[in-house]
């Protein structure tokens, strides 16, 4: 949604960089081109008059000119008004402390209330809420039929006692629902209501209705983020006639310019609360204006990754693989567990969209074929347990029958087995240094006691040449004294030495320290 807000302002801050000291003529130039990639972004222009001067202000001021890296400190000033404009703090729902809890939607026909409902009340669901979803859009065609739909697949109650269709009434709905919440004992009332195509008095009475009938804890205004300037007169036109609490941004994945969502916050005074992010029901995640500003300037948003792969992964799983990294025993079978895992923290293009710098490569992302992770599944799936435990075993018969069973080509097999032999290889590698392979590691770190003892009896065993010994019988005598003992040797291969002998550490050890 804000690819080219954040090329613009990426671009904008090049010619900052690598400066000691900036000008008045530096701090204009940058800000005149902030102005136009946020008008250019759909920005409401009060907003942009209101964000430059600021900017502009304290560019000026102690903050930049006693600063070590003005050009940095200039992008941090950019980012705390980023924030400013998209609400400052997040903003949670405020329950009631008599349940059950009722949170009004509105807006226009199209916004994507009915669907917005049921990602909610999922969400509300994993919060440990018992939420319970009220169909009062009587209007539109099968709008109740949809909202019901959407409940099941959300895993939550649907109150529905009319057809709709245009029969009905919806504020008798909305009034019977929150009795039978109470009733059923459901602690959240979700109440979807109609909307239309544009505003009109009729809309605005029956949402005042609605509201006057059940006295809403929370009115959310559900807005699509991509219908440009109406955006702003939409919202104008809705805290007047029902006096919203909260804005929620719907279709945040689209391609549109979005800065007119971006100026909701400054103009209505009214927090954004939620943001979806796709069709997904799973799409959906409470917004955090310090993230979104973080996204926008390409800083990536670690939180709400860690957050979702918190919810994803299952800690002690995690763990249990750790170790099987670690030990070298990590199976085709263990990585279609992880592959599972991450699938359901959403798209790979998302995930890596939220990583630091990850701007310069939106082109590589937005030709990512998410049908490759699915074939890899496949082709797993596809293996006989013994084969996804053991993959030497697979040979060229097997290779053609994994290929078969998963719809790919045999190429498309030997790479992917060639793949995780190189990725276990890396592994053990690490494993036996304690670190990245080439960057050297503890010594024996990650080996068991005794193990590098017992490699080099088994060298020995094998013939291998030892240290080289003198044929002088003298000096012969010489070396055996002052050789370790095999008894006495240490078991992490230091050599042999006893509590009362002097201890030197390794070279390598020395140089860590």
């Amino acid at each position: 949604m804000f690819d080219s807000l954040q090329d613009r302002l990426q671009s904008a801050f090049k010619n900052l960089r690598g400066k000691g000291k900036l000008s008045d003529a530096d701090i204009d130039a940058v800000a005149s081109e902030i102005r136009v990639a946020l008008l250019d972004a759909d920005v409401a222009v009060p907003v942009v008059r209101a964000f430059i001067a600021n900017v502009k202000e304290r560019s000026r001021g102690a903050e930049v000119s006693q600063a070590l890296n003005p050009a940095q400190q200039v992008i941090k000033i950019v980012n705390d008004e980023l924030v400013a404009i998209l609400g400052g703090e997040t903003r949670r729902i405020r329950f009631a402390k008599n349940p059950p809890t009722v949170i009004m939607l509105a807006g226009l026909q199209g916004a994507g209330k009915t669907t917005l409902a049921g990602k909610l009340g999922r969400w509300l669901k994993e919060q440990g809420m018992s939420p319970m979803l009220v169909a009062c859009d009587l209007q539109r065609p099968n709008a109740v039929n949809q909202l019901q739909v959407v409940g099941e697949q959300a895993g939550v109650s649907v109150y529905a006692p009319q057809p709709g269709n245009g029969v009905g009434d919806p504020v008798q709905v909305a009034r019977d629902g929150v009795a039978e919440a109470r009733r059923t004992l459901h602690d959240v009332v979700v109440v979807d209501t109609a909307g239309r195509l544009a505003i009109d008095a009729e809309l605005m009475q029956q949402a005042a209705d609605i509201r006057a009938a059940v006295d809403p804890d929370e009115v959310l205004f559900v807005i699509d983020a991509m219908i440009g300037q109406d955006a702003v007169q939409t919202a104008e036109a809705f805290a007047e006639g029902v006096d919203f609490t909260g804005v929620v941004l719907s279709k945040l994945d689209g391609d549109a310019r979005g800065g007119a969502a971006l100026s909701v916050r400054s103009v209505t005074g009214r927090p954004i609360m939620f943001a979806s992010t796709g069709e997904k029901l799973t799409d959906f995640e409470q917004f955090h204006p310090d993230r979104m500003a973080s996204r926008i300037l390409d800083m990536g948003d670690m939180l709400t990754l860690i957050e979702q792969a918190e919810k994803a992964l299952d800690a002690e799983q995690a763990a249990k693989d750790a170790e099987k990294i670690m030990g070298g025993s990590f199976t085709l079978q263990d990585f279609l567990k992880q592959m599972e895992a991450l699938s359901k923290m959403g798209s790979m293009t998302k995930l890596m969209g939220m990583l630091p710098g990850m701007g310069q490569f939106k082109d590589q992302l937005a030709n990512f074929d998410e049908r490759e992770v699915d074939r890899i599944k496949a082709i797993i799936l596809s293996m006989t347990p013994g084969e996804r435990d053991n993959p030497k075993i697979i040979d060229g018969s097997r290779r053609a029958r994994i290929a078969k069973g998963s719809g790919t080509q045999v190429q498309d097999v030997n790479g992917l087995l060639t793949r995780f032999a190189d990725a276990q290889k890396m592994m053990q590698q690490m494993a036996r240094s304690g670190g990245v392979p080439g960057a050297g590691g503890m010594p024996n770190l990650g080996q068991l006691p005794g193990k590098r003892a017992g490699a080099r009896q088994k060298a020995q065993a094998k013939g291998k040449k030892g240290k080289r010994q003198s044929g002088n019988p003298a000096k012969r005598a010489a070396q055996a004294q002052a050789a370790p003992q095999a008894d006495g040797a240490s078991a992490f291969g230091f050599g042999g030495t006893s509590a009362t002998d002097d201890f030197e550490l390794p070279q390598d050890l020395k140089d860590l320290l």
